[in-house]
């Protein structure tokens, strides 16, 4: 089946006790043991619960993995994967990470002794430069956020292998619709499920995906102990949503284009980030290892003010944190997606006062490009 189809049909359409062609919520926290000697599937509903369940096998089958695990966030499930590493491993991180994950690594991973370099991983030369004698994993993001740089990952899988480290991807941005990085060599894949795959701004959730049973084991092992689960009533929403991944990645996209494409010939813009655009650097490796561009598009204005005067004059775009909604949602990553790294960090990996990012929503792309037009008329 074509993924289109797989979204709709994962085996877990159906519930197997009442043919119910939606998954029930299973809301509890204990389940009733028939016996001492043989215990059931489910025990402690941290351990593991039937609508978890489904979602999880559902993201495994979409990602082309084994084993899926939900968590209560984006950051639960990335902080999770990173209790894989001891005191003294070293991690090779893309330089314009998201800032949640910049903040967690520097700031709360730190204290346990966990050595990290941020480089530039659209340059595997880089990459290879940074990698140490204790270094355990590389950890990229591609498209990036903010800036959508475009890292190879079969170059980098075959970098790691070499190496003998783990990869590990945050395929939010993408989702499994449009880019399945395991397919291409990686080993773990994560989400904020909050955004694409949620899609409606109504959830908090995080999710995982390997294909190699031991490791699959080491993070199940985590996720039952560290206990960062995602509730049965947030799984049943998160699988709703994923049941229109399809129609709504397509729009996103066809809106995303048309967005960028017009910013282009705008006179205050002086820069925009799209992989669907020809000129954009990774454009050809993305066509590559993905089948779609997505609905994320940053820009840069002439200047900071012009920028924030954007900002607080458009009427559609809600002005908010987070992304991969129905609606369009228009931020400035200095202070909202990249707060938390130090300035001249942010300033070195190109996240300054001129940039905004946009995620473009189901609107009609046409008013989206009016809004803009009206919010950059005095420019």
């Amino acid at each position: 089946m074509k993924i289109g189809t797989k979204i709709l049909h994962t085996g877990k359409e159906t519930d197997p006790v009442t043919g119910a062609v939606s998954v029930p919520i299973y809301q509890a926290s204990t389940f009733k043991q028939a016996s001492l000697d043989k215990p059931g599937e489910y025990d402690y509903a941290r351990s593991g619960n039937p609508t978890r369940g489904a979602l999880e096998e559902i993201i495994a089958r979409l990602e082309g993995g084994t084993h899926g695990f939900a968590f209560a966030s984006g950051m639960a499930a990335i902080s999770s994967i990173f209790l894989l590493f001891s005191a003294g491993d070293h991690l090779v991180v893309c330089s314009d990470v998201y800032g949640g994950t910049y903040r967690v690594l520097t700031r709360l991973f730190n204290r346990f002794g966990l050595d990290v370099s941020f480089v530039d991983t659209t340059d595997l030369q880089q990459a290879a430069g940074a990698i140490k004698e204790n270094t355990r994993a590389l950890y990229l993001e591609t498209p990036s956020n903010p800036l959508l740089k475009i890292t190879d990952l079969a170059g980098v899988a075959s970098l790691a292998k070499e190496k003998g480290l783990l990869t590990i991807v945050d395929n939010t941005f993408m989702t499994p619709y449009w880019q399945r990085p395991l397919e291409q060599g990686l080993d773990i894949v994560a989400h904020s499920a909050t955004k694409y795959l949620g899609g409606h701004s109504d959830i908090i959730a995080g999710l995982a995906v390997v294909k190699d049973p031991n490791l699959a084991r080491e993070i199940k092992f985590i996720q039952n102990s560290f206990g960062a689960v995602l509730g049965p009533q947030d799984c049943y929403l998160l699988m709703r949503g994923i049941k229109t991944l399809k129609v709504r990645m397509e729009q996103h996209q066809q809106g995303a284009m048309a967005v960028a494409r017009w910013l282009q010939e705008q006179p205050g813009v002086k820069e925009v980030y799209y992989p669907g655009l020809p000129e954009h650097p990774g454009h050809m490796l993305h066509k590559k290892q993905a089948s779609g561009f997505g609905g994320i598009v940053s820009f840069r204005m002439e200047t900071p003010e012009l920028a924030r005067q954007v900002l607080e004059r458009v009427q559609i775009p809600a002005l908010a944190v987070s992304l991969g909604a129905v609606e369009s949602i228009i931020s400035y990553p200095l202070t909202m997606s990249h707060a938390a790294m130090p300035p001249e960090i942010r300033q070195k990996a190109g996240i300054t006062g001129d940039l905004i990012r946009l995620s473009v929503g189901l609107e009609d792309p046409g008013d989206l490009i009016a809004d803009l037009a009206h919010a950059m008329s005095s420019i």
